[in-house]
């Protein structure tokens, strides 16, 4: 059965940057044509304050460096609606980060299944996750 996965952040930024990172199971999932790779927008910001604060370096403009991946791995827009603003007061849980909490509530309102190896992200009960493990 084909999966509709939500990468976060850094299993966008580790897809094309650091492979290696990957566990076999998201690197096989990631791989199967029959898959469906979604990207938040959140994500785009998220990496560019990374790359601002030099934590990631990029081998490009950040721009054509996003572009370029996400036409690499065939990524869907997430996109932030108003639906996902409105899930946003039920996406509480141990940590405030804004952009984990967009992505929760991304993945509940499309019904996506979240790949991430933040393990706080993984206990969030009632969210469909593939652990980075």
């Amino acid at each position: 059965m084909p999966l509709k996965l939500l990468l976060d952040t850094h299993i966008w930024i580790w897809s094309v940057l650091e492979p290696w990172k990957l566990s076999s199971d998201v690197a096989h999932a990631l791989a199967q044509p029959g898959n469906t790779l979604f990207l938040s927008p959140v994500s785009l910001w998220e990496l560019s304050l990374l790359a601002e604060r030099k934590r990631v370096v990029l081998n490009s403009d950040l721009g054509q460096w996003c572009k370029t991946a996400i036409e690499e791995l065939s990524l869907q827009e997430a996109p932030f609606t108003w639906d996902v603003a409105a899930e946003m007061p039920f996406t509480r849980f141990l940590h405030r980060d804004p952009g984990d909490r967009f992505l929760v509530a991304t993945a509940k309102v499309f019904d996506l299944t979240l790949v991430t190896a933040d393990e706080r992200l993984i206990a969030v009960a009632g969210l469909k996750v593939l652990p980075n493990r």
